[in-house]
């Protein structure tokens, strides 16, 4: 198969002590619904856990789902591990329980995307194919 026929590979997890995951678990069907290879890490994932498995699994879109609180800290060192291991071309996204007013922070620091609370799963599939076929052509 060829770059372009490709599936998009995503990996999906919840980073940190957050157990709740009825939200990600349904944008994990939406993707899968829309042709794409899923990867769901499960829960409590550290940050490195997480960007290890972004690495060895190729994948296009590392997205990950807060709902904790804790999102500044463990995006920032998602981000920052991302730079380390030169995976910076992994569309990063975020998800979850997250105030408008820390958004640009996210994105400052690296995050592509957030997808708040009730996010519609359509925009949130659109989204991911755009940023994956974006990314094939760089």
């Amino acid at each position: 198969m060829g770059a372009q026929q490709r599936k998009i590979r995503v990996l999906m997890g919840k980073p940190g002590l957050c157990g709740h995951d009825r939200g990600i678990a349904l944008v994990v069907m939406a993707l899968r619904d829309a042709g794409m290879e899923v990867i769901y890490s499960g829960r409590h994932n550290s940050p490195e856990s997480l960007v290890e498995v972004a690495i060895q699994e190729d994948v296009d879109v590392l997205g990950v789902s807060i709902l904790s609180g804790g999102h500044l800290g463990l995006c920032e060192r998602i981000a920052r591990l991302l730079r380390e291991r030169d995976a910076r071309d992994i569309v990063f996204l975020a998800g979850g329980f997250i105030p408008p007013e820390d958004i640009p922070k996210l994105k400052a620091m690296g995050v592509r995307e957030v997808f708040r609370d009730g996010a519609k799963l359509e925009d949130i599939v659109r989204y991911v194919e755009k940023a994956a076929r974006e990314r094939a052509a760089a």
